[in-house]
């Protein structure tokens, strides 16, 4: 009896948030490594989906910044008046025209989540990350906290993080979802009654969000009003680091209170190469960090961008090249249209980065950055390193000698999707290459090109 009580204290002190592996301050969360699943992805796709594809209206030429672009902002700037959103509403569906009212257009009539789990496999993407919720409130799950205003109930009638998680993951990607820790209109969500937002609606609407779906990555953002504390960020991180069902697998970002990003939490982020209004990483490219982005000027859905506005396959393909070679993991938005429908424009961006990581994948999936005091800055050319191998990125093509130093040993060259024999020459620590003489019919890719170094050492 007594080596039985001991088992059972012995259960009781190892779950008690005492003797728990996190305890709910940064100091303790900020030591939780990041799964490797997460740094080996590399690329992911991000949705933005909701009702503001209704209207799916920004400006794009009329207006100086990046915010000011963002479809995705359609109710907040209603309500905060900005004149072009309101010009435009009331011309194209009336003044009496709410909000709420777009929820009847949000049909999702075309909605197939087997071929958006066929397209994102067919990119190379290797993760997912779907709005669960923007800053509208309007939820794409049967929310108990949010029982009318959500997809099962009005619109499409349909339970869309349950079938997209489910396709998704029958195509062995991972999923994660985003949510906002802010509503624009929530009478909750103020200053006298933020500690009760947080206790009845936010945190158990995110804990309900992981115990019905399990997501991979939670993608938090709106936490710019108010601080970790009173967000009760760091209690809600604890138990899903301690307790959750997605304790050991869950990787999530730096958005949690209006002091935390590029600080706390898990990866850091960037937003059109933005922490905030400030440029880029900085300093903080040695953390895990992810840059997100559309391939145009918003993240959801625009039917006003042009075809000046979108990203060309080889500029979205240089930025993988280049937030991969600086230690960063790139998560690329498309923005369904309220239909369900992906823009054709957006498909074909997908599937060009796709076939180009079909050949060169080995220099992105799985690698790290490669840097030398000995080298010099290399124009339109990135290093990555992978399973003892070097990759040498071309994103301009080179028909001259390429030298790159600070190499030890190297052992032979290929140039990964062509056949051909690469010459090269290794001697007292640089490495000559010599760009093969190629037909147009040759060239792996008309976008970039990697020359694989076997067996290096540095």
């Amino acid at each position: 009896m007594k080596k039985i009580g001991i088992q059972i204290l012995f259960i009781l002190i190892s779950f008690s948030p005492l003797y728990a592996q996190y305890q709910p301050n940064w100091e303790s969360l900020d030591k939780r490594e990041i799964p490797e699943w997460w740094s080996d992805a590399k690329f992911g796709i991000f949705i933005h989906w909701g009702l503001y594809s209704v209207p799916a209206y920004a400006p794009v030429d009329e207006v100086e910044g990046i915010y000011e672009k963002y479809a995705e902002h359609y109710y907040n700037r209603l309500l905060t008046g900005n004149k072009l959103f309101t010009d435009f509403h009331n011309n194209r569906y009336g003044e009496n025209f709410k909000y709420a009212d777009f929820a009847h257009k949000f049909t999702a009539e075309n909605f197939n989540p087997a071929d958006w789990a066929k397209l994102f496999k067919d990119a190379g993407a290797k993760y997912v990350v779907l709005t669960s919720k923007h800053h509208d409130g309007f939820c794409l799950w049967p929310s108990t906290n949010t029982p009318h205003w959500n997809s099962v109930v009005m619109g499409p009638h349909i339970d869309i993080i349950d079938t997209l998680s489910n396709a998704l993951r029958d195509e062995e990607i991972r999923f994660g979802l985003y949510y906002s820790l802010l509503e624009w209109a929530h009478p909750l969500y103020s200053q006298s009654t933020i500690e009760k937002w947080v206790d009845t609606h936010m945190i158990p609407q995110m804990k309900e969000l992981v115990n019905n779906y399990k997501p991979e990555i939670i993608f938090s953002d709106g936490e710019w009003d108010y601080d970790s504390k009173t967000l009760k960020s760091e209690q809600f991180l604890a138990w899903l680091y301690n307790e959750s069902p997605v304790r050991n697998e869950v990787v999530v970002n730096d958005r949690w209170g209006k002091e935390t990003r590029s600080k706390h939490g898990g990866y850091y982020t960037t937003e059109y190469d933005l922490v905030h209004n400030q440029k880029g990483i900085g300093d903080n490219a040695d953390h895990p960090w992810e840059e997100s982005r559309g391939i145009g000027t918003s993240y959801g859905y625009n039917r006003f961008e042009k075809s000046n506005h979108y990203l060309t396959s080889k500029q979205l393909i240089d930025i993988l090249i280049d937030k991969v070679s600086s230690g960063g993991n790139f998560l690329l938005n498309v923005g369904p249209d309220a239909t369900g429908m992906i823009p054709v424009v957006m498909q074909e961006r997908l599937l060009d980065i796709g076939k180009w990581l079909k050949i060169n994948g080995e220099a992105i999936y799985g690698s790290n950055p490669w840097y030398s005091n000995k080298i010099k800055k290399y124009e339109n050319i990135a290093f990555t390193k992978n399973n003892g191998n070097l990759y040498i990125i071309i994103k301009k093509w080179k028909n001259e000698p390429i030298e790159i130093s600070g190499i030890k040993s190297a052992g032979k060259v290929e140039m990964l999707g062509y056949g051909g024999k690469i010459s090269s020459v290794y001697r007292n620590g640089k490495l000559t290459i010599t760009p093969p003489t190629l037909t147009i019919d040759q060239y792996p890719s008309p976008y970039a090109w990697v020359y694989k170094i076997n067996s290096f050492s540095e």
